[in-house]
C-alpha cells in the first residue's frame, strides 16, 4: 500500500479505541481492581480466548473515577492492520506480507514540533508537592511481582548524550512511591547504552515515561531498530505522517503532543532502590529483586480523563505477545531478504516462544546449503539476536504458523546427528530463564526440518490429497460439509 492510498492515520489513542470498537474488537470491563484483578482478568480473557481476543478497556475502577486503562490494543491482526494502515484482514501472514511491502517504501520521517497550547498532553501539568504518581490506578500485575508497575506498555524517552538523537524503548518501570520509580534495562539495550554514557561523564540522566500513547510508537519501541535511528522517525514512516512533539518543561525531551499520561523526571549516577521482582514475557520471574537507577519524578503531565496503557506479560499468550509475533516476523523477513537470502515463503515467530525464541522460516530451496544460509542468517539478524532459542527451516510446503505442521516436518525432515547445529555465547539477558549467568549469553539451536536438497525429487511424497481434488470434493460437498 502506498503513501497516497493508505487510510488516514488516527490522530490519537482516543481515535484508535473508537476504530477497534468499530469492528468489534474492544471489550469493556466496569469494576475491576488495580490490585491484581486487571492482571488476572488479562489473563483469563488472553488463555481463553486465543484466536481472536479482544483489547480490553477497563473502566469504573474502584477508588479512580475518570480514569480507564487499556490492554491489548494491538493484539489482533487486525488491530495491527488499523495500527499500521494496512488492509483489514483476519490472517497474521497477510500482516506480515503488507509490512514487508511497506518497507519497500519505508521512509523515516521526523517528528514536527508544536507548542504546548497545541498540545493535549498539557491540559494538566502536576508539578512539587502535586506530583503523586499514584493517583493514577496503577496495576499491580502478578501476585509475586515487587510492587505496581506504571511502565509495562510503555514509552522510554532519552536523548543519546552524543549523537543527540532521540531513543523510545520499552522498559519496566515499578512505583516507589509517590515521587520515584525503579526503571529496568536489560543489559545491551539501546536506552541501558544512553543511560550508561550519561553515567560514565558523572551526569544525571534525563528520562520521560510515557503511559498513554498511540500503539503504533508502542510497536516501534519494542523492536530492535539500528542504533541512531529514532523510534519516532521510524513510526512516522509507518503512519505517513509525521508525529507532533512537544517540548517537555524541565528537561525539554520530545513528548507525543497526544499522549495521554507522560512522566518527567531524572535518574542519577550512584541512586539505585531495589526493584522487581516482575513476571515476564518469558513466563517467568527470571530477574531477581536488584538495586536499578531511580527516577526522581520532576513533572507529570496528563490529559483530562487520561487512558493508561498496560501490557501484562505472562507465561504466553499474553495481551502482546501476537503483535510481536507479527511485527519480528516482518522485521526478520525483511532483514534476511536484504542479506541476500532468496526463495523465503514465509517467516514466523511462535506465541509459544515469546515471538523470540522459536522462529520459523519457509523456503524454497534453489541451491545446495540453501536452507543452512537461511538458518544462519535468521538466527543472527539483528531483530533476531536479542534471546532467540531455536530457529527452523522448513520446505515451502509446510505453513510457518502453523505448530503442528512444523513439528511434522521436524519429526520427518530432520535427521537430529546431521541437520541440527548450534551457536553459542549468543546475546541474551536477565530475563532469560536459563541464562549462562557466568557469561550472560545462551546458546542457539539451528533445526535443518526441509527435505534434503540432493534427494527433492526421490523424497518421499506427501500422503494427501492434490489441491485440485480437495478443492473439486470441497465444492461437490460444501452443504454436506457445512461450507459457505
Amino acid at each position: 500500500m502506498t503513501l497516497s492510498n493508505r487510510p488516514h492515520p488516527y490522530q490519537d489513542l482516543r481515535e484508535f479505541l473508537a476504530r477497534i470498537d468499530d469492528i468489534g474488537e474492544l471489550r469493556t470491563i466496569r469494576g475491576a481492581s488495580w490490585d491484581l484483578e486487571m492482571g488476572a482478568l488479562a489473563e483469563i480473557i488472553y488463555h481463553g480466548e486465543q484466536d481472536n481476543p479482544p483489547a480490553i478497556l477497563f473502566d469504573d475502577i474502584p477508588g479512580y473515577p475518570g480514569f480507564r486503562c487499556v490492554s491489548g490494543l494491538t493484539n489482533s491482526s487486525q488491530r495491527l492492520a488499523i495500527t499500521l494502515g494496512f488492509p483489514l484482514s483476519k490472517k497474521p501472514l497477510d500482516i506480515v506480507q503488507s509490512y514487508r511491502d511497506r518497507m519497500k517504501e519505508h521512509k523515516p520521517l521526523p517528528p514536527v514540533e508544536v507548542q504546548p497550547d497545541q498540545a493535549p498532553i498539557y491540559e494538566n501539568v502536576l508539578r512539587g508537592d502535586d506530583i503523586d504518581i499514584l493517583k493514577f490506578p496503577v496495576p499491580k500485575l502478578h501476585e509475586l511481582d515487587g510492587g505496581r508497575y506504571v511502565g509495562t506498555d510503555d514509552l522510554v524517552i532519552m536523548r543519546d548524550p552524543d549523537g543527540d538523537w532521540v531513543n523510545i524503548g520499552t522498559y519496566r518501570s515499578m512505583v516507589h512511591d509517590s515521587k520515584s520509580l525503579g526503571l529496568w534495562i536489560s543489559p545491551g539495550k539501546q536506552g541501558r547504552q544512553i543511560r550508561d554514557k550519561h553515567f560514565s561523564k558523572g551526569e544525571p540522566c534525563p528520562v520521560l515515561i510515557c503511559v498513554g500513547h498511540d500503539p503504533l510508537l508502542f510497536l516501534a519501541s519494542g523492536n530492535e531498530l539500528a542504533y541512531g535511528l529514532s523510534e519516532y522517525d521510524y513510526a512516522g514512516g509507518h503512519r505517513g505522517l509525521p508525529f507532533e512533539v512537544v517540548r517537555s518543561e524541565v528537561h525539554g525531551l520530545p513528548m507525543p503532543a497526544y499522549a495521554e499520561i507522560v512522566i518527567e523526571g531524572v535518574m542519577m549516577p550512584g541512586d539505585t532502590r531495589i526493584e522487581g521482582p516482575f513476571g515476564e514475557f518469558t513466563g517467568y520471574y527470571a530477574s531477581h529483586a536488584s538495586p536499578q537507577p531511580v527516577v526522581q519524578i520532576q513533572r507529570i503531565y496528563h490529559r483530562n480523563n487520561p487512558i493508561m496503557t498496560m501490557a501484562s506479560p505472562m507465561q504466553p499468550p499474553s495481551d502482546f505477545s501476537f503483535s510481536k509475533c507479527v511485527t519480528k516476523s516482518g522485521m526478520i523477513w525483511d532483514e534476511i531478504e536484504r542479506a541476500g537470502l532468496s526463495g523465503v515463503q514465509g517467516v514466523w515467530c511462535h506465541e509459544a516462544g515469546g515471538a523470540r525464541m522459536f522462529n520459523v522460516v519457509s523456503l524454497k530451496q534453489r541451491y545446495p546449503g540453501h536452507a543452512r544460509q537461511a538458518l544462519h542468517l535468521a538466527a543472527s539478524c539483528q531483530s533476531a539476536s536479542y534471546m532467540g532459542r531455536f530457529v527452523v527451516v522448513v520446505d515451502e510446503d509446510v505453513d510457518p504458523t502453523n505448530t503442528f505442521d512444523v513439528l511434522w516436518a521436524i519429526s520427518t525432515r530432520c535427521d537430529p546427528s546431521e541437520d541440527i547445529e548450534f551457536i553459542r555465547r549468543a546475546w541474551s539477558g536477565p530475563l532469560d530463564p536459563i541464562l549462562n549467568e557466568t557469561s550472560g549469553t545462551n546458546s542457539r539451536a539451528l533445526i535443518d526440518a526441509c527435505r534434503p536438497f540432493e534427494r527433492l525429487k526421490e523424497f518421499p511424497p506427501v500422503a494427501r490429497a492434490s489441491d485440485g481434488l480437495r478443492n473439486a470434493v470441497a465444492e461437490k460437498f460444501k452443504q454436506q460439509l457445512g461450507a459457505d
